[in-house]
């Protein structure tokens, strides 16, 4: 199985740089995408042969989630136990072996003004990851807005303390992959240099290759053996963010 994850900063806008193209090619079995900046009857988008559930936030034009899906989920639910709701943050899919919830971490903003709300959702989301895990193995992907470590962005000495790169950031991350779960892409490339998801619009950053890894896939620990591979398509262009894919048997 394939599966997709990208944060596509407007799905409208990035439908016009070759979303669909690469949607095609892929043919992955789930597709999920993060920060889709509408409501669902503002794009024109049937993929054949999907189901798809969008979860868009209460303000127009802001985060969203929405997840393709060939295989019909058992359930769908959004928000976290009926929690972060008004915001489109977070879509789980239960099936047969496995939960599958595509997530858009909020940003703690510039001068960190909000890692209190940050916080709060770190805890909640956290608490429900490993409610899920205690039923099966989940696949927890998106945009997660953290680079974990200093081999996760181009310069970390002079990011230190800025929103994604904060210790409390960071520190939710170790909480979480201390509770059962692992980040795939570093569990099987631990020291795999230059391998970034997200790269800013300014200074040439993309060009230069100056990014930060701040999208994930990270599945139940019990998991990780059906893990053959987890991707990073860097050349795939559209959104400052390019996809991320987990390959499972």
């Amino acid at each position: 199985m394939k599966f997709i994850s990208w944060n596509v900063n407007g799905f409208r806008a990035c439908l016009k740089k070759g979303f669909e193209d690469f949607f095609n090619a892929e043919d992955a079995d789930i597709f999920c995408i993060q920060e889709t900046k509408m409501k669902p009857d503002q794009a024109d988008f049937e993929p054949e042969g999907y189901h798809k559930f969008f979860f868009s936030a209460e303000r127009a034009g802001y985060s969203g989630t929405a997840v393709f899906t060939k295989q019909e989920p058992l359930s769908v639910t959004y928000g976290l136990d009926g929690e972060h709701a008004d915001e489109g943050r977070v879509i789980t899919c239960e099936y047969e072996d496995f939960y599958f919830v595509c997530c858009y971490t909020p940003n703690a903003q510039q001068e960190l003004k909000r890692i209190d709300y940050r916080m709060e959702f770190e805890d909640a989301m956290r608490a429900y990851l490993m409610k899920l895990d205690k039923q099966k193995p989940v696949v927890y992907c998106g945009d997660l807005n953290v680079a974990h470590n200093e081999i996760d962005l181009k310069n970390p000495k002079s990011n230190v303390g800025n929103p994604g790169f904060s210790d409390q950031e960071r520190g939710k991350m170790t909480e979480l992959l201390s509770s059962g779960f692992k980040d795939s892409f570093r569990t099987l490339y631990p020291d795999k240099t230059d391998a970034y998801t997200w790269w800013s619009y300014r200074f040439s950053a993309r060009t230069k290759n100056i990014g930060w890894r701040i999208d994930y896939f990270i599945v139940s620990e019990r998991f990780m053996d059906r893990v053959e591979d987890s991707l990073i398509y860097a050349d795939i262009l559209g959104s400052d963010h390019c996809p991320v894919g987990l390959i499972v048997k």
